[in-house]
């Protein structure tokens, strides 16, 4: 389960894992998920988890997909850096770095 604190409304939420990150945003066990308390004054909200719902959809896993072969298909980072390497002189700046020849 994903724990959010809002703040101003003095609310703990506890619901589903999020599928994102967040800021004032935590990921719990189940065993401590189901433990929390609040400070004082406090509200907790928790949302119920669906068990149907449960898992990926089938677009979400076509994305992940689609990612995999987009990273696959594009060079890989060793071969971009020898590429400019060998395009530039033997002493050359590339951002900060500078390449000396010894």
């Amino acid at each position: 389960m994903t724990l959010t604190y809002i703040y101003a409304d003095s609310t703990a939420v506890l619901g589903p894992l999020a599928t994102f990150s967040e800021p004032h945003s935590y990921d719990l066990c189940e065993k401590h998920s189901a433990r929390l308390t609040v400070p004082n004054g406090w509200k907790v909200i928790r949302q119920a988890i669906d068990e149907n719902v449960a898992g990926p959809s089938d677009d979400d896993l076509m994305a992940i997909a689609d990612a995999v072969r987009e990273v696959a298909q594009a060079p890989s980072e060793e071969e971009s850096i020898s590429t400019s390497v060998q395009t530039q002189s033997s002493v050359g700046r590339r951002g900060h770095l500078r390449a000396v020849p010894s």
